[in-house]
C-alpha cells in the first residue's frame, strides 16, 4: 500500500469550507504534506466537493495533459488512516463495487519536481456526472 495520498478538495490543507475540517486537521496529524502536486485526470464540480475522473498516466510538464491540480501526502500508518478516510469519501464494504468514488493508485507528480512521477493513491469519482460542471483550469474552488 503506497504511503502517498493525492487530494484535490475538501482535504488539500488550503481548503476553508466546513465540510471536510475536522478530516483536514485529522490528515496533518497522520502525515504530512510534500507540497502541491498535479495529477492527469478531469476536475469536476459536483457542488460542495469535486471529483475527478478520467485518470491517466503522468505526461510530464510539457504535454497537453488535462491537468488537475493538488496536494500530496505522506501518511505515517496509511491502513489506520484509510479505515476513517474511506467513509469520508463515500467508500463503505456494503456498496462495493458501486460506491461514489473508489480509491486506486495513480501517477502524480509533485509541482516541484514535474518530471518525475510518483505512484499515489487517490479518490476517483465513479458515479453519474449529471449536471456536473467541468473546472477548466483543473483547480477546485468552493461554489457560493
Amino acid at each position: 500500500m503506497s504511503r502517498l495520498l493525492f487530494v484535490y478538495g475538501t482535504l488539500m490543507s488550503r481548503a476553508d469550507t466546513a465540510l471536510g475540517r475536522e478530516q483536514r486537521a485529522r490528515l496533518a496529524r497522520e502525515g504530512r504534506s510534500l507540497g502541491a502536486a498535479m495529477i492527469a485526470a478531469r476536475l469536476y464540480d459536483l457542488g460542495a466537493y469535486p471529483g475527478i475522473t478520467q485518470v491517466g498516466p503522468w505526461p510530464g510538464p510539457d504535454a497537453r495533459a488535462q491537468i488537475v491540480h493538488g496536494e500530496v501526502y505522506e501518511l505515517d500508518d496509511p491502513a489506520r488512516t484509510f479505515t476513517w478516510l474511506d467513509p469520508y469519501e463515500s467508500i463503505f464494504p456494503e456498496c462495493a463495487p458501486d460506491c461514489e468514488y473508489r480509491r486506486e493508485m495513480a501517477d502524480v507528480a509533485l509541482a516541484a519536481d514535474p518530471r518525475n512521477a510518483l505512484r499515489a493513491q487517490v479518490y476517483v469519482y465513479r458515479a453519474a456526472l449529471g449536471e456536473a460542471r467541468e473546472v477548466k483550469g483543473g483547480r477546485w474552488r468552493v461554489r457560493t
